[in-house]
């Protein structure tokens, strides 16, 4: 037997499909028709389970499995929310943020968390090849699209070959745009792994901690010296990586 309760299909339980499955094709389609649009907040635990009649703990697995499918997102104290469908980026182009952003007709902002000099620890040293202890410039930065938080930047420049960078009003200009201007980079590298947020990601860019996140290195090379070395982490579920190339090893000779 089905019914329906405040505009939501109630799912039937004497169907052989399983519940959970049965409320996350109910969501996805009011998502898809646009009844529930982005950014609007979805009804919380305590209300589907009320609404649904069914265990919180299948609640729980059906909004967790729209997550990680990246139609919803959950903050942590604010409940789930429709998610926008997740920005894609290049591996093997150098591209800016605020510009894709912007050709998708949203708003890009930044936040500046810190723009200074530091000591190279063991590890920033040996990404940029120079002695344990050495000043270089660091700026910690997060771009939001509309609002929302997207990117967190943490960068790393040598100041030798970039000594106005920390001078720089990167609220109104993004480091990617900036130093696309200063150099024509000779060489990159970029690696692309998956992690779980630390503390401070989750802060920055409002997620859970059970969350997984998508982190790009970069490293940029000019005249065989690193230029700059940056780590780009993005919530997992508003973002993906990937790359369209020309496979001529495979063409015939």
């Amino acid at each position: 037997m089905s019914a329906v309760v405040s505009g939501f299909d109630v799912i039937d339980k004497s169907a052989p499909e399983p519940i959970y499955r049965q409320i996350i094709k109910a969501i996805q389609q009011k998502i898809d028709t646009g009844e529930w649009r982005v950014g609007q907040k979805l009804p919380s635990e305590n209300d589907l389970v009320a609404m649904l009649e069914v265990s919180r703990m299948t609640i729980n697995r059906a909004l967790r499995e729209l997550t990680q499918q990246g139609l919803i997102r959950r903050v942590h104290g604010l409940g789930s929310f429709v998610a926008e469908t997740p920005r894609h980026a290049s591996l093997i182009e150098l591209q800016d943020i605020a510009l894709e952003i912007e050709l998708r007709g949203k708003r890009h902002s930044s936040r500046v968390l810190a723009l200074t000099t530091v000591e190279a620890d063991a590890e920033i040293a040996g990404q940029m090849g120079f002695p344990v202890g050495a000043p270089v410039y660091y700026l910690g930065a997060v771009h939001l699209q509309d609002d929302t938080p997207l990117q967190l930047e943490m960068r790393y420049v040598n100041p030798q070959a970039m000594p106005e960078f920390i001078n720089q009003d990167f609220t109104h200009i993004t480091s990617t745009a900036y130093l696309v201007k200063q150099f024509e980079p000779d060489e990159m590298e970029h690696i692309v792994r998956a992690c779980l947020p630390d503390v401070y990601t989750c802060e920055q860019l409002l997620m859970s901690p059970g969350e997984p996140c998508l982190q790009l290195t970069r490293r940029t090379w000019k005249n065989d010296q690193v230029i700059t070395c940056v780590a780009l982490t993005y919530p997992g579920n508003r973002y993906d990586l990937g790359a369209r190339y020309a496979t001529n090893q495979y063409r015939k000779r």
